[in-house]
């Protein structure tokens, strides 16, 4: 049977945060379990990539449109998403450093949005602001500096919705590269690949649902990649370069491969790291990038090496069918030209004796409430004020048990100082704009604040606590333009 609103408010569904379907109520009492199907089954699909629609000397210019689609994840289903051009995950735009990009955003969805490029240096008015929306029937053009080689991603940003928009489906990956990168022997062309890992939960005619576990966090019991429900790649047996994003909504990944050997970690959020760092187990909390190499020469064709997530118990959910991601099987012989140098590019720390100042930031749980300091979002009210160029000290502090906070931080690129007292892990003394804050854990980060003045967010990247209103905002300087200076426009739009 289908619940109608009515019915959902008798049975006291809405407001609640439990078993929420965006797209009409469909059989709550019975969707307990999203429909099964066999792993590794089908193909992997890769990302594609969205060509400029005009470029000139300075800038290419790209077009994308929010609108509703029907598209097949489970086989022989359709699903109903809100999606980037008609496609989940949304296109993937890959640019050059310091190549300037305007990408049009169209709302052709029934829902208030608003787009953050995470991981990018925006002007305040480009940055996503929660309330700065764009609303159906609008579009709105956003600048983009590219001027760092890292991995990010673009996704909704609407607030109180973000989890929702994001859930089903406005998310994509964003590529900045630049010639240090383009010249070392890594993996590069076919053999780099993108990897955007989400979880998510069906009714048995494939409706997409949305449960926040009364707003503590979603969790599904399928594994997407790409889109796709537990995929089988077929490699060649030779070196690999994979950039991974966490663009689920709750769940903290912790990687490893099925053979026992190492992931070959080589980048975080912003960018490379000083050198390769080898792990047996990568965590990637929600809104973390990592890119690591899988060395396939030592397998055999015909083996097949399973990509595994180990259950992190403060995940509210320990469903044991997320435990596997997708499976790489060794199709072919192929001759390798890449290599693994031992150094990749200088991460330089920032010393502590730069810092002009320190603040804490308390993420906390209240009378069913999320809190940074004791506050909820609050528009009008800034909680941090350095200055243009300052460098600062911030511990993020986690102090009661039960779920991880990764907090992410706007427009700068940080360094971990430290977790508890004790060094980061190897692979996370890198550029990073997320930090994963665990049960009763203290993590003090350093950063220098800018290129721009202005004002932008940091909240934690469970974004079902974000909505809830884990999210504050700091000022760098002053008379930094306002996040809401340049507004979307009606429909039509003129050409760009």
């Amino acid at each position: 049977m289908k619940i109608t609103r009515r019915k959902a408010i008798e049975l006291g569904l809405m407001g609640s945060g439990a078993l929420i379907f965006p797209l009409g109520f469909a059989d709550a009492a019975f969707a307990q379990f999203s429909p099964q199907i066999d792993r590794f089954k089908l193909p992997f699909k890769r990302l594609p990539e969205l060509k400029p629609l005009r470029s000139d000397a300075t800038t290419d210019y790209y077009e994308i449109a929010m609108q509703k689609a029907k598209v097949e994840i489970l086989p022989e289903l359709h699903t109903d998403i809100w999606s980037y051009n008609g496609i989940i995950p949304g296109p993937t735009i890959r640019q050059q450093r310091d190549r300037l990009s305007v990408v049009r955003f169209i709302n052709n969805l029934d829902i208030d949005t608003s787009i953050h490029l995470h991981g990018m240096a925006s002007l305040p008015q480009y940055d996503g602001y929660a309330s700065d929306l764009i609303p159906p029937g609008y579009y709105k053009d956003y600048h983009y500096p590219n001027n760092r080689a890292s991995t990010l991603w673009y996704h909704d940003h609407a607030v109180h919705h973000t989890s929702r928009n994001v859930y089903m489906g406005l998310a994509g990956m964003y590529i900045v590269e630049d010639d240090v990168e383009r010249d070392l022997p890594l993996p590069k062309g076919e053999y780099e690949v993108s990897l955007i890992l989400q979880d998510k939960k069906f009714t048995k005619d494939g409706t997409l649902i949305f449960d926040d576990h009364r707003e503590k966090g979603i969790y599904g019991d399928v594994s997407l990649v790409n889109g796709v429900p537990w995929p089988r790649m077929e490699v060649a047996n030779r070196k690999y370069r994979f950039r991974v994003l966490n663009g689920g909504g709750s769940r903290t990944y912790q990687l490893s491969l099925s053979t026992g050997d190492d992931l070959i970690v080589i980048g975080s959020d912003a960018g490379l790291l000083s050198a390769p760092v080898r792990t047996k187990t990568l965590r990637i909390g929600m809104a973390e990038r990592y890119g690591f190499i899988i060395d396939f020469s030592k397998y055999p064709v015909g083996t097949k090496v399973i990509l595994k997530n180990n259950i992190l118990l403060s995940n509210l959910d320990t469903d044991d069918r997320t435990t596997e991601i997708m499976c790489f099987e060794v199709t072919r012989q192929e001759t390798d030209d890449s290599s693994i140098p031992d150094k990749l590019r200088l991460v330089q720390p920032i010393p502590i004796s730069s810092a002009v100042k320190t603040r804490t930031f308390r993420f906390d749980r209240g009378g069913g409430q999320w809190y940074i300091n004791g506050k909820t979002w609050e528009p009008k009210r800034v909680d941090a004020d350095p200055g243009l160029n300052d460098v600062e000290i911030w511990n993020f502090v986690n102090p009661g048990g039960g779920w991880i906070h990764p907090v992410h931080v706007h427009l700068v690129d940080l360094q971990m100082l430290d977790r508890n007292g004790m060094p980061p892990l190897s692979y996370e003394r890198g550029w990073k704009d997320v930090f994963v804050v665990g049960e009763n854990q203290t993590v003090r980060v350093i950063a220098q604040y800018g290129p721009h003045k202005g004002k932008y967010m940091m909240h934690c990247h469970n974004i079902v606590h974000e909505d809830h209103d884990m999210m504050t905002q700091f000022e760098v300087g002053k008379g930094g333009d306002s996040p809401l200076s340049a507004p979307a426009k009606p429909l039509p739009a003129p050409p760009l």
